[in-house]
């Protein structure tokens, strides 16, 4: 487990953004902006990367709702867990392990589901560090500037995120990406695609570094597309990119994506892991069960959410020390992966 510690941060204040520097940043129209926070499924997935990418750059932001009394009194003796997806297997997890520690110490644990969606991440946020006793969050699309505003109100930790000044728990370090990697190229793997995740994930930035530096120092050619939603349904688009850089191993951003990457390589008769080796990441319940099983860096998820709780019950009590913790993981391998076609 590997432990960095920081002085508390604070920031400078922002000038004035409105929402039309944001879109003459993006190169959108300001309706657009509007758009993709207001009604995000309305607009097309990367356009609102780009404009949650400039927002965040800029600072944008709006003025966090005002919680009543009553609300604030209910939630004396609860933390919040925000998770991205409640659907995925992976938050599922993290929900388990941060309930068991929150009830051992006499806490409720209320969820909150953003939908993997940038307007519901950020409204769930403003309410509940408006309401609860404390904050554990998946948050991927809110900017560090806002994470840090709502870290002075009420005592927040950050998961599989890192931001400075703030607490954190990330499940999985660089040595997972780098051992996915050198398993690959032991098969002999030497032209590898990675089918990244979501731009505004931290976890991706942290993943694609990583992956980039161990192929470099192995000789392996990596080439990366995307992004892509980190959802099963996705996994035909990405497994299409994939097929054209003729690669003989893809890896993808999570098990979601992994999943449907294998499945839409089957459904056009591709031999896996004969012609293709496919590999991804957590290893979400379900992995073991895909064709003959998905190879995948296996993050402790669960630790991670009793870690989680831990960290924020100290802040709580009065702790100031900024503690960012990266769980180790290992690598599960399985019948996805095997010898490269012609090795």
């Amino acid at each position: 487990m590997e432990e960095v510690r920081t002085d508390v941060a604070r920031d400078a204040t922002p000038g004035r953004v409105r929402l039309e520097d944001v879109a003459r940043v993006a190169g959108v129209a300001p309706s657009t902006v509007s758009r993709a926070f207001t009604r995000p499924d309305r607009v097309n997935f990367q356009t609102v990367e780009r404009v949650m990418e400039a927002a965040g750059r800029l600072g944008y932001r709006r003025e966090p709702p005002r919680p009543d009394a009553a609300s604030v009194s209910r939630a004396a003796k609860s933390v919040n867990l925000l998770v991205q997806d409640l659907a995925n297997p992976f938050f599922a997890d993290l929900l388990k392990g941060a309930v068991n520690q929150a009830r051992s110490a006499g806490y409720l644990v209320t969820l909150g589901d953003a939908e993997e969606s940038a307007t519901m991440e950020r409204t769930l946020l403003e309410r509940l560090t408006g309401e609860a006793s404390g904050v554990v969050a998946a948050a991927r699309w809110t900017s560090d500037a806002e994470l840090r505003e709502m870290a002075r109100r009420r005592p927040l930790v950050l998961f599989n995120r890192e931001v400075a000044g703030i607490s954190s728990v990330v499940a999985g370090d660089a040595d997972s990406s780098r051992h996915l990697i050198e398993h690959l190229h032991a098969l002999g793997h030497r032209r590898i695609v990675y089918c990244a995740g979501p731009h505004s994930a931290w976890s991706n930035a942290m993943r694609q570094k990583a992956q980039d530096e161990a192929a470099q120092a192995l000789g392996i050619e990596l080439i990366t597309v995307g992004p892509f939603k980190p959802l099963i349904g996705q996994g035909a688009a990405a497994a299409a990119l994939a097929l054209a850089r003729k690669p003989t191993a893809v890896i993808g951003y999570n098990d979601q994506l992994a999943v449907g990457i294998l499945r839409h390589l089957l459904s056009l008769g591709v031999e896996v892991p004969a012609e293709i080796s496919v590999a991804g990441y957590d290893n979400t319940y379900g992995s073991e069960f895909v064709h003959t099983g998905l190879t995948c860096v296996d993050a402790p998820v669960e630790q991670s959410g009793r870690a989680a709780v831990d960290l924020l019950l100290a802040r709580m009590a009065g702790e100031r020390t900024v503690r960012q913790l990266r769980l180790a993981s290992g690598l599960q391998v399985r019948g996805s992966t095997g010898p490269a076609r012609g090795g």
